[in-house]
């Protein structure tokens, strides 16, 4: 009886990206034993394209292709002399994306329950060297202030004149809100309230009832109107 011999993936060697499968190592490994580079070039390519059908669900071509490629080298070892269409050979260090650092705002110390915005908003303010816009802007920061007080703690009441105090403590000084100024998020808005339509039947400023009573008279009872 002749004796069969069985081949299991766990004698092969380790894949070195299992998403792509053995065979695609297989084919990347030989490609590297390759001679000829312009032969070496295209079986390369072809491996490539397989490796494209094996992920069709990436929208971006170029970037995918550019990604398939240092697949293709890290699969080889970067041990493949074989060119990219961009021209620049992967390298380990390429392929280790460092993430960039987060910057996170700074930590306040006092006053948190204003937020983060209100101390840059101030920040800009301090800056301006028109007087006149400074204090406006100030009116609107403290009127900010107010809101965002109102959010933090709706059962705490603060005055205006708190909101002032804490507006030139958090600026040292610089931004200063007039005393008969009112902190209100209404202010500096006229409302207009729209006219109503006249009423058809309500011309000359007499009411709708009394010209259907006009309308009505001389006429019977069957052909009176009610509105």
């Amino acid at each position: 009886m002749q004796n069969i011999v069985f081949s299991y993936n766990t004698q092969e060697e380790e894949l070195i990206m299992p998403e792509y499968g053995r065979s695609v190592q297989n084919l990347v490994y030989y490609c590297k034993t390759v001679v000829d580079p312009v032969y070496r070039q295209a079986v390369a390519e072809s491996i490539v394209e397989i490796m494209q059908i094996m992920t069709p669900y990436n929208k971006n071509v170029e970037e995918h292709r550019k990604k398939l490629w240092h697949h293709l080298f890290r699969i080889a070892k970067y041990e493949i002399e074989v060119l990219p269409p961009g021209g620049q050979i992967p390298t380990p260090e390429l392929d280790i994306v460092k993430p960039e650092t987060v910057e996170y705002p700074p930590v306040i110390s006092r006053n948190r329950h204003y937020g983060g915005y209100v101390n840059a908003m101030i920040t800009k303010a301090v800056e301006l060297e028109d007087k006149v816009k400074q204090e406006a802007f100030a009116v609107v920061i403290a009127c900010y202030m107010k809101i965002a007080h109102k959010n933090w703690n709706k059962e705490h009441y603060i005055s205006d004149e708190q909101i002032k105090e804490d507006l030139v403590n958090m600026s040292k000084g610089v931004l200063r809100v007039p005393e008969e100024a009112v902190l209100d998020v209404n202010s500096g808005f006229t409302r207009h309230q729209k006219q109503r339509p006249p009423n058809q039947y309500n011309k000359g400023g007499k009411g709708g009832r009394n010209n259907n009573k006009n309308r009505n008279k001389g006429r019977s009872q069957s052909q009176k109107r009610y509105y």
